[in-house]
């Protein structure tokens, strides 16, 4: 049987996904282990990482500090990592730790916008680039929403061009060049991710009504 574009992009995103963890594990597994043996869960780190991005997010960037918000809040958003290594190496991996990681994840990433938001709606005089950020914040909950609904139905909608990963990477660099000084870098991310964030919605929208119509 000859496979779909869609399914070969999918394992061909797996695969890189796959390989990016097992690099990261070599940094990130001995901390995962020395903070069990400190007797702290999985739960406190994901919960003390969100406080730690929110509260960054909200603070550094409304007031400009670019380059500072984004090695802060990069940092906390590590813990998505060392959470997840740390219920793996003890054996806690469970459907409440994983529903916490999804629903504070979104959290984090609604704090990141809105950061920029204010701060391009305010300070930063940048009223076009704020309404654009403020786009990226809902539609990437619709994303979001999006899989959660389909799951909830039985069908599939994961995948497509500006994951979670893919928005967060953007949205981190390119305030942290733009406070460098490296011109339109901001705008060019905010504006890649109106794009690519609006694709990933019609894509989702498309593998649910595929698999809705193929299923009749």
């Amino acid at each position: 049987m000859t496979q779909s574009p869609d399914s070969s992009a999918d394992a061909a995103d797996g695969k890189a996904k796959a390989k990016a963890k097992h690099a990261a594990s070599f940094v990130v597994d001995p901390i995962a282990r020395a903070l069990l043996k400190m007797h702290i869960s999985p739960d406190a780190v994901t919960i003390v990482g969100t406080l730690g991005a929110v509260i960054a997010a909200l603070w550094f960037f409304p007031t400009g500090h670019l380059v500072a918000g984004t090695i802060i809040v990069s940092v906390f958003a590590l813990s998505d990592m060392l959470d997840g290594s740390m219920a793996r190496q003890s054996g806690r991996q469970s459907a409440w730790g994983a529903f916490l990681d999804s629903l504070l994840d979104r959290v984090t990433d609604a704090a990141i916008f809105a950061g920029l938001t204010i701060w391009f709606l305010g300070s930063g005089n940048e009223t076009i680039l704020g309404y654009a950020a403020l786009y990226c914040l809902a539609a990437g909950q619709v994303i979001s929403y999006a899989r959660a609904r389909a799951e909830g139905l039985g069908l599939q909608a994961s995948g497509g061009i500006a994951e979670r990963t893919q928005r967060l990477a953007v949205v981190m660099i390119a305030p942290g060049f733009s406070g460098l000084g490296v011109p339109f870098i901001q705008a060019i991310g905010l504006w890649v991710l109106v794009f690519a964030t609006t694709i990933t919605v019609i894509q989702r929208m498309v593998m649910v009504r595929r698999q809705v119509v193929d299923g009749q």
